[in-house]
């Protein structure tokens, strides 16, 4: 193999590539007409990376990922040269040259599944990076480290949930499609942070995939079923309070200072208004009003301070709905005009002591 491609767009796949595959995992390049491809395996996942390139001897090689990439984002020349030397690929510059050994080959991945759907990349990230956050980062039931992607006709629903907080998205689909999958909500991130314009959705037996321009990523899926807003009784609200969520978070985050060590802050809806109160014996307590939009009942549930803040992140400046149940069913928030990603936010109420 030799190859020319420029130092910067490779450096660029090959670190997509290795932040999506486990450490210590071989890279594959191969040159070719096309250009240059990098590509890695592991078990249940396979990831592939397209890079402009100038061949000028075709084949495939497979070298070790972290070195390679250390190597690339050191680099301050704008075209790099690989050369197969022997037992060695050469990166060559002009007045510079880097070996790397060259590994076993490794089994090819198998087909990518077929693509049953596209979403626009930018609305499916941001939808993302709101679900993907109330999945677990560890847990010994995996379907809480999911994010569920289901899609019927022109619509598109993202759940993810670790059983204190529920957030559900959804997005229109941007041809029609048919999937229902549970995805390792980490790996999806990524994927999708790295994923530019429209961006194609693919569903096999027991794999998922997502694909763009230049970019592939497959991955075996967890058990879905479990996993629903259905789950969740959101019949019985009995208060509604409409309000600015940065407002409300801004708040949040004075009085939450003030909170006992679980950081739960009770929030008491009046006529009016909302009041934000907490306090621990070692520091005292605070309380802040803020000027809201309610209706139906008066009620004071207590949420976790984080979580809180997390929910309402979601929803920047918006104003925002939440639309509280009775007794320790879920807080729901949902933005007061909702836009292209129409987001619902679960957040169980915490009991006070």
């Amino acid at each position: 193999m030799d190859v020319t491609a420029p130092a910067h767009r490779l450096s660029a796949a090959v670190t997509a590539a290795s932040r999506l595959l486990p450490a210590r995992t071989g890279l594959r390049l191969h040159a070719g007409p096309a250009g240059l491809t990098v590509a890695g395996v592991a078990p249940d996942l396979a990831v592939s990376f397209g890079c402009p390139a100038t061949s000028h001897t075709d084949g495939s090689v497979v070298v070790p990922a972290a070195p390679l990439a250390e190597t690339l984002k050191v680099l301050d020349s704008e075209l790099v040269r690989l050369v197969v030397e022997g037992t060695r690929l050469a990166l060559r510059l002009d007045n510079a040259r880097f070996a790397l050994p060259l590994l076993p080959e490794s089994l090819a991945a198998a087909d990518p599944p077929a693509q049953v759907s596209e979403v626009d990349g930018a609305a499916f990230a941001s939808a993302l990076r709101i679900v993907a956050g109330t999945a677990a980062k560890d847990d010994p039931l995996p379907l809480f480290t999911g994010v569920r992607l289901q899609a019927s006709g022109s619509g598109l629903t993202l759940t993810a949930s670790d059983r204190y907080r529920m957030a559900v998205a959804r997005l229109p689909l941007a041809s029609p499609g048919s999937l229902d999958v549970l995805v390792p909500a980490a790996l999806l991130s990524e994927a999708a942070r790295q994923a530019r314009g429209r961006v194609g959705l693919h569903v096999g037996p027991g794999r998922f995939g997502v694909s763009w321009q230049g970019g592939l990523v497959a991955t075996a899926v967890l058990d879905a079923g479990f996993l629903s807003e259905d789950s969740i009784p959101s019949g019985t609200v009995d208060t509604t309070v409409t309000l600015r969520a940065d407002a409300l978070a801004a708040a949040v985050r004075r009085v939450g200072v003030y909170a006992e060590d679980r950081r739960v802050l009770t929030v008491e809806v009046g006529d009016t208004q909302v009041r934000l109160a907490s306090a621990r014996q070692d520091t005292g307590e605070a309380e802040e009003v803020l000027k809201a939009d309610v209706g139906g009942g008066r009620t004071s549930p207590s949420f976790q301070a984080r979580y809180l803040l997390d929910a309402l992140a979601a929803f920047g400046s918006e104003r925002v709905v939440l639309s509280i149940q009775p007794g320790m069913r879920a807080c729901i928030l949902r933005a007061a005009e909702p836009g292209e990603v129409e987001l619902t936010y679960y957040l169980m109420p915490m009991l006070t002591r």
